[in-house]
């Protein structure tokens, strides 16, 4: 499932797509009714009717809303039947330089 500009999932309209994976496809998205810009994130498919992978996205979604941290993301809501989910976007700051080995 290929989004494209300007189409609409309830409140969110596709700005651009920003990546892919095994679990879904994120997009830079418009929330109408809060004026603000989100990333959201939408099952493909073949997860979203496998219940165990569909269970898997909502334990994703449910963990990430509980964490609370400036480098962590924030979620914002969870759509309908658990196929999607918006959270914060954030631009202009990047982890500083050998991160990386500090988690090693």
């Amino acid at each position: 499932m290929s989004l494209q500009r300007g189409t609409t999932l309830g409140p969110y309209e596709i700005l651009s797509p920003i990546g892919a994976g095994g679990m879904g496809e994120v997009y830079k998205a418009r929330d109408t009714r809060l004026d603000r810009t989100v990333a959201i994130k939408v099952l493909p498919e073949h997860v979203a009717s496998d219940p165990d992978l569909k269970q898997r996205f909502e334990h994703e979604a449910k963990t990430i809303s509980s964490l609370n941290h400036p480098h962590i993301c924030t979620t914002s809501a969870a759509g309908t039947g658990s196929t999607s989910w918006s959270w914060s976007i954030s631009t202009g700051s990047r982890w500083p330089s050998g991160w990386r080995k500090e988690l090693a």
